[in-house]
């Protein structure tokens, strides 16, 4: 029987903004923008305080691979989102895992630089 500890729950609120952004290598005021555009939302404590989850901060991973990695801006990223949840599927799981492959396909594909030379100088 495996028994799982309460304090390991990924929903749970436990990081500050400041330890959140530094886990995702952020600045803290890029986690607000993604709070006001709607794309995450950190609990409150009541004096106000942001507290993440861990599920939050691997939202903030998955906005920070779509931005900077495949060029989705953050509308785009709300649409992804709101599309997986209506759908109910891993819809951002599938593109990474399609986008890995498709480099590996290029990179198999792609001429090798000593080969390439090596054909240039016979010619």
């Amino acid at each position: 029987m495996t028994f799982r500890r309460p304090d390991r729950d990924p929903e749970r609120p436990v990081y500050v903004i400041s330890v959140a952004a530094s886990i995702v290598s952020v600045h803290p005021r890029t986690l607000r923008i993604y709070e006001e555009e709607g794309l995450i939302c950190p609990a409150r404590t009541p004096t106000n305080i942001r507290l993440y989850s861990e599920q939050d901060v691997r939202r903030v991973m998955w906005i920070r691979h779509l931005t900077q990695n495949l060029g989705v801006n953050l509308a785009g990223v709300r649409i992804l989102f709101e599309l997986e949840e209506r759908l109910g599927t891993r819809i951002l799981e599938r593109l990474y895992t399609e986008g890995i492959s498709t480099e590996a396909d290029a990179e198999r594909a792609a001429p090798q630089p000593k080969a390439a030379a090596a054909s240039a100088a016979k010619a």
